[in-house]
């Protein structure tokens, strides 16, 4: 009698978590708030132990603190008080580089992780085509692939777990198929507004734009090696960052150069080899403030200024006659903005996008994607 196959269903078990992955899980989001200052992190992680019971006598925070610098994630500095020679300094928490790099790794697994690969991939195009480049990802083989494609250690070592060596055949659902993608670079330039606005209401812009940036430098020294991404943050003036700056990102006292910030995206990629540039900019304020000639600053807060926008198009304009084109993730509402924003948009034939902060960095890396593949193509 053919025995019939179904499905069983059963409850779900959790896996176990220990108690220091479920105090890191937790650290990490806060030193991400708090801009890389451990302490304040810590006195965040031990209001929260009072009041949801994280720890117990068997574990505890100490214990946690301990193992951060166990493994390598904090490490211990002497700061030299101030009354001279002699007298003993206080110790001091800071994150490591590995640290640092976890970070941008869990941005990357929390923003970049709800884009999984699917199918022939997520991006509107009519044909799929194949890359030149090797991923090392695997998937099963679909017809239409080319024969070139196909992973023969893979596919036949599935043959052999599927079949056995006593019946061995390659059948099509043994055959596996590396993924690759274009070798054609890219040089993007994320600008990051820092004005305060982005904590303004009480309201926290500045640590999903870290997020997404983290996450952003993670995906293309990762997966796109070749390309470059370049980070400059703006205020009243604009001025580059390095990756490894990235966690301890504050916003200051500062009003919104935006021609500034567009000025140094330019230059940096002016100097790239690369043919294909790009740049992507976060802001959820109005221009409000531009450099004079002189060094004096031109500041108006109140509505949109019509000198500050023209100054804008035209920066806009200049960029699409260099072929960059500029896009823009605007975390506001106003109507106002937002026309500012298009006729912006305009100017350049790039492209915007108005958005709260869920779903921020989801549609920064599909763009990335869909303008890494578009001007490929082109």
């Amino acid at each position: 009698m053919e025995r019939r196959k179904g499905f069983r269903f059963t409850s779900y078990q959790p896996g176990e978590v220990s108690p220091f992955e479920k105090l890191f899980d937790i650290f990490q989001e806060l030193i991400t708030h708090t801009s890389g200052d451990v302490d304040e992190a810590l006195d965040w992680l031990r209001e929260l132990d009072k009041e949801y019971g994280l720890t117990d006598e068997d574990y505890t925070l100490e214990d946690f603190i301990e193992d951060l610098k166990a493994r390598g994630y904090l490490r211990e500095e002497i700061v030299q008080g101030s009354g001279g020679e002699g007298q003993d300094g206080e110790a001091s928490l800071s994150m490591t580089s590995k640290l640092e790099r976890m970070l941008r790794r869990r941005a990357l697994d929390q923003i970049f992780g709800k884009l999984k690969r699917r199918g022939s991939g997520s991006h509107q195009a009519k044909k799929s085509g194949k890359g030149d480049e090797h991923t090392g990802d695997f998937r099963s083989y679909r017809f239409g692939d080319g024969l070139e494609q196909i992973s023969m250690t893979e596919s036949l070592r599935n043959a052999q777990i599927n079949h056995g060596m006593d019946d061995f055949r390659l059948e099509e659902n043994d055959l596996v198929v590396e993924d690759t993608h274009h070798k054609a670079q890219m040089s993007t330039v994320l600008m990051i507004d820092i004005s305060h606005s982005m904590i303004l209401y009480g309201e926290d812009r500045i640590t999903p734009a870290k997020k997404v940036a983290m996450a952003l430098a993670e995906l293309i020294t990762t997966r796109y090696p070749k390309d470059t991404l370049d980070i400059l943050v703006f205020g009243n003036d604009a001025w580059p960052i390095s990756l490894k700056e990235l966690p301890y990102l504050q916003v200051g006292p500062y009003h919104t150069n935006t021609v500034a910030g567009l000025q140094l995206a330019m230059d940096m990629l002016r100097r790239k080899r690369h043919t294909n540039k790009q740049i992507f900019m976060i802001t959820d304020g109005k221009p409000s403030c531009l450099r004079m000639p002189d060094g004096t600053y031109y500041k108006n807060s109140v509505g949109l200024d019509d000198y500050i926008v023209e100054q804008c198009y035209t920066m806009a304009a200049q960029a699409r006659k260099l072929h960059i084109p500029i896009t823009t993730f605007m975390i506001a509402q106003d109507p106002y903005l937002m026309q500012f924003v298009r006729h912006f948009t305009e100017a350049n034939k790039g492209k915007a996008f108005f958005t709260g902060l869920q779903g921020l960095g989801e549609m920064i890396f599909e763009d990335y994607e869909q303008n890494r593949k578009r001007r490929i193509k082109g």
